[in-house]
């Protein structure tokens, strides 16, 4: 089967197709067609071997020597013989980033727990989109509790995949919701539904003199005393992603001297799949769509494509790859 891997850290000119066994699903195991796979930060900083911990432990110290890829769409095509979810021919969908990733291949062989059904009349595509940034979204969105009507959220790299997920799921709750972003990425924002949009080249929103009840940030490139001044009394700054110094700045930052214990500040830890079956309950009563920004085909030319428009950030919500 083929599978991709990366020659070397750095580029996405580095990676390359490869022939290599098929798995075979051991007892708890299923062996799945892969049909689609999207691209997520955790990707591109395995590419990138940024930072180098926890990343380079993860594919090598020296030498990448993992295939790529967490969030896959596909078939079940053979179950080992504890496996008690699926059989052949259940379309299925999951985070692979607890098992090792390797969605970037023909077949992959993960353990049931990291699946889950796809929603009815679901796409691949869609359901390659949704896993790790869906998840995301959602434990940010309550990392402060039900959302009252009438509250102020700001999405902070709203443009992207978590930010696509995430503005959907705020509107169900009926609060006013401003992302900020490139001035690029705008006018999909105001499609998606966003209330308010900033242009982060143009204006901090941490200095403009609005707070907020919450703050879901995929950036994190500010100190923990910015994000605190843009927060109401009791509001709650939820990151879900960054530079590892500067996610470990906002964990510690309880513990800084003369902060306001008052306002929350959350890194948040993701949890692969656990809620995937809401949002399949959410697409099928049509109040849910996952938004993909492009499709590539897989190839080596396609691939590095879609890796090169992630790193770019240019994308306005996910990039998928058909396998």
């Amino acid at each position: 089967m083929k599978a991709l891997f990366l020659r070397r850290y750095g580029d996405p000119d580095f990676l390359e197709i490869r022939e290599i066994e098929r798995p075979t699903p051991s007892a708890d195991r299923v062996l799945v067609k892969v049909r689609a796979v999207s691209i997520n930060d955790w990707d591109w900083g395995l590419i990138q071997a940024t930072p180098m911990i926890p990343n380079r432990f993860m594919a090598g110290l020296l030498r990448p020597r993992i295939v790529v890829g967490s969030d896959i769409a596909g078939v079940v095509e053979a179950v080992g013989d504890t496996v008690t979810e699926f059989r052949p021919g259940d379309a299925v969908y999951g985070d692979l980033s607890g098992c090792g990733f390797g969605g970037f291949a023909e077949y992959v062989s993960p353990p049931q727990g990291a699946l889950r059904p796809m929603g009815s009349g679901m796409s691949f595509a869609q359901a390659a989109a949704i896993p790790q940034a869906g998840m995301l979204a959602l434990q940010a969105v309550i990392a402060n509790g039900q959302l009252r009507p009438g509250q102020s959220v700001l999405v902070n790299g709203g443009g992207g995949g978590v930010g696509s997920i995430a503005i959907q799921l705020l509107k169900m709750q009926d609060v006013t919701v401003t992302g900020v972003d490139s001035a690029a990425k705008l006018d999909a924002m105001r499609a998606w539904g966003f209330d308010h949009v900033i242009d982060y080249h143009a204006e901090d929103f941490t200095r403009r003199g609005e707070r907020y009840d919450l703050i879901i940030d995929v950036r994190t490139d500010r100190a923990p005393a910015d994000y605190e001044r843009a927060l109401k009394p009791d509001g709650c700054y939820a990151t879900v992603g960054g530079q590892l110094v500067n996610l470990l700045r906002i964990a510690l930052s309880r513990f800084r001297p003369g902060r306001d214990c008052h306002r929350q500040l959350r890194v948040i830890a993701l949890q692969p799949n656990r809620d995937l079956d809401r949002f399949n309950g959410w697409y099928e009563a049509g109040s849910f769509q996952p938004v993909i920004d492009s499709e590539f085909d897989f190839n080596e030319q396609d691939v590095r494509r879609a890796f090169r428009h992630f790193g770019a950030s240019a994308h306005k919500g996910k990039i998928v790859v058909a396998m």
